[in-house]
């Protein structure tokens, strides 16, 4: 049995204690390897999404293993972004694996649904997400088209918005006094479970609406339990 409450898409994450002064510096050079992983999933991710639509149009579902694919996917890019320049809330090295690893201090869930709108499909990708695209354009910049288009290649939203820029004090801040600011951190994570909430939506995982609330903190407090519920 599972149990879920709230919002169909949980995005977790815990902060480092002891994090790196200068690691980031040269972060972007330790996720070329991903990076490089991440183009050829976002193609087959492209790929799979046309295949999705159309059977959720045809027939209200959406096929399992597709699900399961596109997710990893998505939990693969907000490890790394996590690790990197959306976050830079942990020094451990991302895992490669569409898998989710509970014990990794970044994780993403979403409910597999059951059934979704045959109508739906065809304007809430774009349509009726316009007000979120919009708020995500802010957190994200050019990285808008992470939620915007379900087809893009690109796995890291952090390109010149808001999250970037607190992400860079929150760096200059690490490295000035060795601890990361609690605050900005928060705000960070909320704005990445907004985006993730947003790119989990127009890529037609859940017809639920994603809530216009910005959950602050790493903890997500909108769901409570997603996955085998405990007897």
């Amino acid at each position: 049995m599972t149990v879920t409450t709230g919002y169909p898409v949980r995005v977790d994450a815990h902060l480092d204690p002891h994090l790196s002064r200068w690691l980031w510096l040269v972060k972007w050079i330790l996720t070329i390897p991903h990076y490089f992983v991440l183009v050829f999933l976002w193609i087959a991710f492209a790929v799979m999404s046309v295949v999705a639509f159309f059977a959720i149009l045809f027939t209200g579902r959406f096929p399992r293993p597709i699900f399961e694919f596109n997710v990893g996917v998505l939990r693969w890019s907000w490890r790394v972004s996590y690790y990197a320049y959306s976050a830079l809330g942990t020094d451990r090295y991302p895992p490669f694996t569409l898998a989710d690893v509970p014990d990794y201090p970044a994780r993403l869930q979403v409910a597999y649904p059951e059934h979704l709108s045959r109508g739906l499909v065809l304007v809430k990708w774009w349509l009726l997400a316009l007000p979120h695209l919009i708020i995500v354009g802010i957190f994200v910049g050019g990285g808008a088209w992470f939620a915007m288009r379900p087809e893009t290649q690109n796995y890291s939203w952090t390109a010149g918005g808001l999250i970037g820029l607190l992400v860079f004090f929150s760096a200059i801040g690490l490295a000035v006094t060795g601890r990361y600011p609690r605050g900005l951190y928060d705000f960070i994570l909320g704005m990445n479970r907004w985006v993730l909430r947003v790119a989990a939506y127009t890529s037609l995982m859940t017809d639920a609406y994603p809530p216009f609330r910005l959950d602050a903190g790493g903890m997500d407090p909108a769901t409570e339990v997603i996955g085998p519920a405990t007897p």
